[in-house]
């Protein structure tokens, strides 16, 4: 099977050091696909991503935003479908790049629907036109893949697509975020942050859904005692749409209750995500949530939301709890910090359900979805 896979999102974030979450999915299905029986070919559309892509000749096309708009408005596939149909079977959109091509069947990865289900959550500069090519781009696609039941609502609810043209590969969790990290280099993370014995964490890009205002007043009403017993890290880059925020994060100091750490790498996360007394991850919109078993594979207690995709990802293994409500967050945060008991019962029932989700099982899934589309081809 020669499958031409998308990897636009993921050469970008090579070429500048940072993965985002569609980056590391394409990253971590791809590297599962190479196999013996399937020959990979990874496909970047304009100027992203290097010659090679661990290993393999890159696919180069046109810029995409200008082959999709022209194909939208006359129904013309793609400049150089033709040449793509010679040496790939079929197509993977990894990353929300997906073309309209002919002799190709097309595969689609579509995380969510945020963009068209809560346009307030993403940025206003072209958002309409933005909009209405995502939704045409995604009747493209013979099979759509989600990432969660609740995703797939979503999509066929906003994208108008039939349910049974979309399949759902749950995520996984990379085998790094089990292992247990000590010694000297552990605790080298802890002294150049100044992290106590016991704290909270967040981990995330900032931006609205992601419910860092609430978080930080949760925290703001905990006994003044607990808060300087168990500050809380903010651990992520400002993304868009938090100016009062980052306004007050720039305002705090590095020994005070609440702290910034805006770029940590790999290993100091993960050594940050094993310590902390729980993470606090009170998303508003989630088409899955990874951080949630990224938290419970650290053998860490969870606090999250009880809406979206999260129950589902979640189960019984996190504390659930309205991601509108400061005071149920800070009686979890309280409890969590107080009750030892409860907490490990949490950090084991997370381990547990963090073992479910594995990226072989989401890459054994996708390529099903492959030999399904080209069943019918």
């Amino acid at each position: 099977m020669k499958v031409g896979f998308g990897t636009t999102v993921w050469g970008r974030g090579l070429a500048n050091h940072q993965l985002d979450g569609i980056g590391y999915y394409t990253q971590e299905v791809f590297r599962r696909l190479d196999l013996d029986h399937v020959q990979l070919r990874p496909v970047v559309f304009g100027n992203a991503g290097a010659e090679q892509i661990d290993g393999h000749q890159t696919i180069r096309l046109g810029r995409y935003s200008i082959s999709a708009a022209l194909a939208a408005v006359t129904d013309v596939p793609f400049a150089g479908s033709s040449l793509l149909a010679k040496h790939v079977d079929i197509f993977h959109a990894t990353d929300h790049y997906t073309p309209k091509l002919k002799g190709v069947p097309v595969v689609a990865t579509l995380m969510d629907a945020i963009p068209l289900s809560h346009p307030q959550w993403v940025s206003s500069r072209l958002r309409g036109l933005k909009n209405w090519l995502w939704r045409t781009s995604g009747h493209w696609a013979d099979q759509v893949i989600t990432i969660s039941d609740f995703s797939r609502t979503e999509v066929a609810k906003h994208f108008r697509i039939p349910e049974s043209r979309i399949t759902v590969t749950p995520l996984g969790v990379d085998d790094r975020y089990f292992e247990r990290l000590s010694g000297d280099a552990a605790e080298a993370v802890l002294g150049k942050y100044g992290v106590p014995d016991r704290f909270f964490v967040f981990v995330g890009t900032l931006q609205p859904r992601k419910n860092v205002e609430r978080i930080v007043q949760a925290h703001e009403a905990l006994p003044a005692a607990l808060r300087a017993q168990c500050p809380l890290l903010i651990v992520g880059r400002n993304g868009w749409g938090c100016d009062d925020l980052v306004a007050k994060l720039n305002a705090c100091t590095a020994d005070g209750p609440v702290r910034w750490l805006q770029s940590v790498n790999d290993f100091e996360k993960r050594v940050l995500m094993q310590r902390s007394t729980a993470l606090v991850f009170p998303s508003l919109f989630e088409g899955f949530g990874l951080p949630v078993l990224e938290g419970f594979a650290s053998q860490t207690p969870v606090i999250t939301s009880n809406s979206t995709s999260l129950p589902e990802v979640a189960a019984d293994a996190a504390w659930m709890l309205d991601p509108l409500d400061v005071h149920a967050m800070a009686d979890a945060m309280a409890t969590l910090a107080t009750d030892q008991a409860l907490a490990r019962d949490f950090a084991a029932k997370g381990l547990a359900r963090a073992r479910a989700f594995t990226w072989d099982a989401c890459a054994a899934q996708t390529l099903k979805v492959y030999e399904r589309v080209l069943s019918r081809a």
